[in-house]
Parts: structure tokens; sequence; C-alpha cells
């Protein structure tokens, strides 16, 4: 037995040892990277830290690159880091050695730091180059320490410490031309907490604000004889929509800064060297910027619908051989970058005799300086009815171009369709579907005359007291009373309210499913998702005479098996539910998403209708 016992004890051990040098292996198989670390920007006659990390220790022959305007003060000096963890049983082992310099910076100006070298598993590497802004030194800096430094009062802060600017790329535009505007904290005090900044109402501006990293991070920059804490705090990229001189106006910003207070307590000068930090707060303004915006010139093409930036166009299409009553697809890609977002979507002149749909448009595109980059794709669906030959003509579309200051037109190619006759086609129709309740049917206007011998009834022959004739009072007569029946078992049922509610449970349902799969078709994902959860609380409210008030998915397994329905089928009722809800908030493929959650719906009160019996 106790054999046994250490046998399994030592298997242990080789699998875990096993483990241990598979996970070990796997990270000196990873591949070598070779960083550069140090400040953007220093001061000149300042020392910083200049690093370079590898992620291995088989490492030889480091060899730095020149360090022209900076002064080594010491390095390089290299360390050694490594690491193993075990989580969930998995083992992850990291290695890693970093070489250090002590430098000190020169006279201002832009360095560039070119990458160093090294062998690392026996092959050649090199890091990443820097650029460091050497700046000079601060002009009032002997002067700033003991500028009220004894006092807690806001009004000790000068305008010079603390401030905040609003910048813009461009200070004269065109309507729609984009221009980033950015809100820039300076400061040379110690800001602890950084309030919410009040946007100012961009009234004449269609705007969209710049996505910044979450975590901000002060960065050093030279204005005006000081050396300033700098942060980016906002960006927002305005579109002017109106020509004339429009107003950017200043925002406000809160701001605690911790202020060194001089203590004349002996037992605190003592320990904490006679200065303590107490916090205040501060309220900044920006300053107001005003935009000189020029008019679109007036000799506008036909096909302009509001593009300005630089743009292209291109265009495709499904098919040019097909059958009357299949599927046209023709597909647009609006290219570039401006105000992509704010372009009108082109028209396609299909021929009359096509049936035609809205257009779905897709966007992708991202927020640059300039405006929108990126592609607004749209997709043109038609269905022919009449079969022939018909022309796409090209799609013209007009935007003002802002490096030559002029419109350019650009079209796509134009398309020839051969439409052939398809199953079931025995008449041709033409339609302008612009109203699409005007329908012609050619070659049903004028019949041809029936030949062939007449038919004459005997001599003697006569309708009246036939069986015909007594037919014609007996059908109606039976026909009106079985009405009568009908009707009045149709009034005793209506008159049960809960009955009604129930047997139409599934009608309305099914009109509001319909209505989801239009929404569905049009890509209107807020207002499908909205109509599918009417429908499946709609469906279960009526079907179990509870209003949907007093429903929830908590009661709905207790109600429900009152009805004999099974808890399989309950629950995928409330997975559908929460799926629906869920696919509504969730990233990813939209129209995937949307057909998925459609499809559970319609299948679940399927079998609730099979299920529930009433």
């Amino acid at each position: 037995m106790n054999k046994i016992r250490r046998y399994k004890g030592m298997r242990r051990l080789v699998l875990l040892w096993a483990a241990l040098m598979a996970g070990i292996t796997a990270a000196f198989a990873e591949d070598v990277t070779f960083k550069a670390d140090a400040p953007d920007a220093v001061v000149s006659g300042e020392q910083f830290r200049l690093t370079y990390t590898v992620n291995t220790h088989d490492v030889k022959d480091f060899r730095a690159p020149s360090m022209e305007g900076f002064n080594v003060l010491m390095g390089p000096s290299s360390s050694r880091q490594s690491s193993t963890n075990i989580i969930n049983g998995k083992i992850t082992s990291t290695q890693s050695i970093t070489y250090t310099y002590i430098l000190e910076a020169g006279k201002e100006g832009d360095y560039r730091i070119a990458g160093a070298s090294i062998t690392a598993k026996g092959k050649n590497v090199t890091s990443n180059s820097l650029t460091i802004r050497v700046l000079p030194p601060d002009k009032t800096s002997g002067q700033r320490g003991g500028s009220g430094a004894s006092s807690s009062n806001s009004s000790s802060v000068s305008a010079d410490d603390l401030f905040i600017l609003a910048t813009v790329s461009k200070t004269s535009v065109y309507e729609q031309e984009a221009f980033l505007l950015t809100y820039k904290i300076y400061t040379v005090l110690n800001l602890t907490n950084f309030g919410t900044l009040k946007s100012p109402d961009f009234k004449g501006f269609h705007s969209q604000e710049v996505e910044l990293p979450s975590t901000k991070s002060f960065k050093l920059e030279h204005y005006k004889g000081r050396n300033y804490k700098t942060l980016v705090w906002t960006q927002h990229v305005l579109f002017p929509q109106q020509a004339g001189k429009l107003e950017i106006p200043s925002c406000e910003f809160e701001a605690t800064i911790a202020r060194a207070v001089q203590s004349i307590d002996p037992f605190d000068a003592f320990f904490n060297g006679g200065t303590n930090y107490v916090e205040m707060k501060k309220k900044i303004t920006s300053p107001k910027v005003t935009i000189d915006v020029k008019p679109l010139p007036g000799n506008k093409p036909a096909s302009f619908s509001g593009a300005v930036g630089d743009f292209s166009i291109s265009s495709e299409i499904n098919a040019t051989e097909l059958k009357t009553n299949d599927a046209l697809t023709v597909k647009l890609v609006i290219s570039g970058v401006g105000n992509m977002k704010l372009i009108n979507t082109p028209e396609v002149d299909f021929p009359k005799d096509f049936e035609i749909y809205d257009p779905k448009t897709d966007n992708k595109q991202k927020l640059v300086p300039n405006g929108l980059s990126g592609n607004k794709v749209i997709e043109y669906l038609a269905i022919p009815r009449h079969a022939g030959t018909f022309t796409i003509p090209p799609v013209e579309f007009s935007y003002f171009d802002l490096k030559t200051e002029s419109y350019k037109t650009l079209k796509t190619e134009s398309y020839t369709v051969n439409v052939a006759k398809g199953e079931g086609s025995s008449e041709q129709v033409v339609a302008d579907f612009t109203n699409k309740e005007d329908l012609k049917v050619i070659g049903t206007d004028i019949r041809f005359i029936k030949t062939g011998e007449a038919r004459f009834a005997p001599k003697g022959h006569f309708f009246a007291g036939s069986l015909a004739y007594w037919l014609w009072y007996i059908v109606p007569l039976c026909l009106f009373i079985a009405f009568v029946a009908v009707y009045r078992k149709q009034v005793k049922e209506n008159a049960n309210m809960a009955k009604v509610r129930t047997k139409k449970a599934n009608k309305v349902a099914a009109k509001r499913m319909k209505q989801a799969a239009r929404l569905l078709a049009s890509n209107q994902k807020g207002e499908f998702y909205d109509e599918v959860l009417k429908a499946l609380w709609g469906y279960i409210s009526d079907k179990l005479n509870i209003p949907v008030s007093r429903l929830s998915k908590d009661n709905i397994e207790h109600e429900l098996s009152q009805y004999g329905v099974g808890e399989e089928l309950t629950k995928e009722f409330i997975d559908t539910l929460n799926q629906c809800e869920f696919a509504r908030y969730a990233p990813g493929d939209e129209s995937a998403a949307m057909d998925n959650v459609y499809t559970l719906a319609v299948n679940v009160i399927s079998k609730m209708e099979n299920t529930i019996k009433r």
C-alpha cells in the first residue's frame, strides 16, 4: 500500500516537473522583444533615465548607440528579472534584462537616439529609436518657489501657474470642413484631482468628441518662457454648418491643488520638515475662439449632396443575367476623408418596371483630426418584374475638394442587365414604383372573340319550376340559417373577453413578428428588438390572460406549468427573452444577432401555440 502511495506521489512530481519545464521552454521559445524607453521631453541641465529591456536572459554583445546631445553620467548598468506563475494549472515564466543609463540633457533642441543592438538567442536584435525634445530652462524658476506658498487661498494661484487653452487646427475653414479643437491644461502646481470639464454649446457646429485614453498622463512643454506639465483633457472634431464668424464660447474647469503650507509648530517642523500640504479648489476658464467660416462656392453641381473633403466612389452589381422576380443588388462604396456622416445617399436610377426598396447603409469610419476617414457602403435592392434588356445609368457623386477649392464630379460605371422570363410570369407587368399602386397589365385589355357552336335549350323547356329554379331559393336559405348559427356562436364567444384574447394571441404575435421582419430588413436594430419583445410578452400575456404588468421572468414558469407547458419549453422561452435583451446592446455582427433572435422568437411562439390548448 505504501509503495502505491509513493508511486503516485512520484508520478505527480514528475508530471508537475514536466509541466514546469514545458512552460519554461515555451517562455524561452517566444519571440525576442527589445524596447527602449525614455521621457518625450526633458529640461536642459536635468538628469533623466534611459532604459533598454529585453525579454530573455540569453543575451550577449549589448551595443549602445551614439547619445549625441546628452552627457552620460552613468551606465550601462544591467539588472536581471525573472518570475514563474502557476494559475489554474497553467505555468507562465518571464525573464528579462534591463540596461540603464543616467543622462544629463544638453542644449535645447530635438535629438534622436538610434536603436541599440544585442545578440539574443543567437539572433541580432535592434531596439526602437527615440526622439527626445530638450526644453530650455524655466526663466521664472527662481521666483516660483516662494510665491504664496504659505497661503491656502485660491487667489494665491497665479493665472500663469494654472490655466487651460483652447486651440484649433484651423481658424479659417469652409462650411462642412472639419477641424480639431483641443482643450489642454497647463500647470506648474501639484494637481491631485481633476473636475469635469463643462463643454461649451457648439452652436453652429456638428461636433464629435475624440476618444482619448482613459488613463491620462502629463507631458513636459515649454510655453512662453516656462516649462509646464501639460495634459490634453478633451478633443472635438467640429463641422461648421453655416458661414460667417462663429464663436466657440469659453468653458470652465475645476481642479484640486495640493499647496505647501509652512507650519510654525516645532514638533511638526522636526518630524515633517515644517511643511504640510492642504488641498484647495481652483476654477479656470478657457478663452473664446472665433472661427471664420467661408461659404461654399455657388456653382454647385446638380449631384452635389453636401460632401466636403477628399472622396472616391466605386460600384458593383451582383448579376447582369437574371430572371424576372430575382433580386438585383447594386452596391456603392464612397471612400475618403471629410464630413462622411453628413453626406446624403446618392440615388440609383433603376428602370421604371423595377420594384425598388429602401437602400441599406453601412458606415465603417473612424474619427481623425480632419473629419471621418473610412467608407460608406450603400446597397440598393431592386426586383425586375418584366423581361427584357435594361440599362442602369452611372451614378454621379459630387463633392467640394478642399485641396483645389473646387467641385469635383465622379461617376460610376453603367450596367446592362438582361432579364429573362421567369417561371410563373404569364403577363407582362409595367409599374411606376414611385407609386406602387399604379399597375398596368399589357395584353389583356383586348380579348379574342370566343369561337365554337352555340348551345340552345329545347323547345318547351322553361327555367321556372325546374330543379335549378328551386335550388336558387333553397341554397340561399340554408346558407342564411348556417350564417345565423355561426354568428350567434361568435357573439357568445366574444362575450368572454379572456377567451377572445387567448384565441387571438397567436394572430397578434404573428402581426408583430411581421413588423419585426420589416425592421430586420431595414436594419433598424433598436426598433427590431422592441417589436420582438412586445411580441413575446404580448403573446404570453394574451395566452394566459394575465396583464403584462403582472408578468415577470420569475412567475412565468409557475403560470406556464398550470397550462401543461414543460420545463424545457419554459426555459427556452425565458432564454429567448434574455438573448433578445442581451443582443440589443451587445457588440459584434448585428445582422447575424438579429437574424438569430428573430428565428428563436418565431420558433418558441410556434411551440407554445402547439402546447397551450385553451
